[in-house]
């Protein structure tokens, strides 16, 4: 696509048409060296050239357990180096990460759940008050009598697969790791295949609003959306 479409107005810079996934691989060339994320509490400091490799391990292991172009991936979880690969990861096959406010109590994450008909979700334990996997649990009994990755809920309907952001073992989850070691099965070549075959106007990305006056409505963004909001901030 001619990218000249996208330039209008008074703005001192032309925008960025490109996917997220492409803009990561051109920072990391560029600053291999640089520190590209730095999470204090979890003792964490990647260099770009550690956190792509790590973007790409996710991103096999996305599609490693069938994630496809398009399908939503929930993420129900606080502040942490994991999120954030899930977020590029994500952008990089193509899928859209549904977010879902850590905030939130049972009804409420049944609401943006079953609204975002998600199929895939990330999920971590607990945060003060909030039990993550009991609230999820409560409104998707069915998943701890059910083998990980193969879930099939009521109320979820399109939900087959949860991922807990640790090591322990909960019923109807994988862990961590166990997610991981499905990226074996997935090349290089076919990450790179995925990622050429994505668009900059693709949606990756839904926010719900804060609800205040209603239900919360969904929010869909596209790497133009995102990219380049990140881009004129900086």
């Amino acid at each position: 696509m001619d990218g000249t479409s996208y330039e209008c107005g008074s703005s001192e810079f032309s925008l960025l048409g490109i996917t997220i996934g492409e803009m990561l691989k051109r920072t990391a060339a560029k600053y291999p060296d640089n520190e590209a994320l730095v999470s204090v509490h979890q003792n964490i400091r990647w260099t770009y050239r550690e956190f792509l490799e790590k973007v790409d391990d996710l991103a096999r292991a996305l599609m490693g357990i069938g994630v496809e172009q398009g399908d939503h991936v929930g993420i129900w979880a606080l502040n942490c180096a994991e999120w954030v690969l899930v977020q590029f990861a994500t952008a990089k096959i193509g899928a859209v990460l549904v977010n879902i406010n850590p905030a939130y109590r049972t009804h409420e994450f049944e609401y943006a759940a079953k609204q975002s008909e998600i199929s895939n979700l990330f999920i971590q334990g607990r945060f003060k008050a909030s039990d993550y996997v009991g609230m999820f649990y409560e409104t998707c009994p069915e998943a701890s009598e059910s083998e990980p990755g193969q879930i099939e809920c009521e109320k979820f309907p399109f939900l087959r697969k949860v991922i807990f952001m640790g090591d322990v073992r909960h019923d109807g989850m994988y862990t961590w790791d166990e997610f991981l070691e499905k990226g074996g099965a997935v090349t290089r070549a076919e990450l790179e295949e995925r990622e050429l075959s994505l668009d900059f106007d693709d949606a990756i990305n839904i926010q719900y609003t804060s609800g205040t006056t209603g239900f919360p409505k969904a929010v869909v963004l596209t790497h133009h959306n995102i990219l380049n909001n990140g881009y004129s901030i900086g």
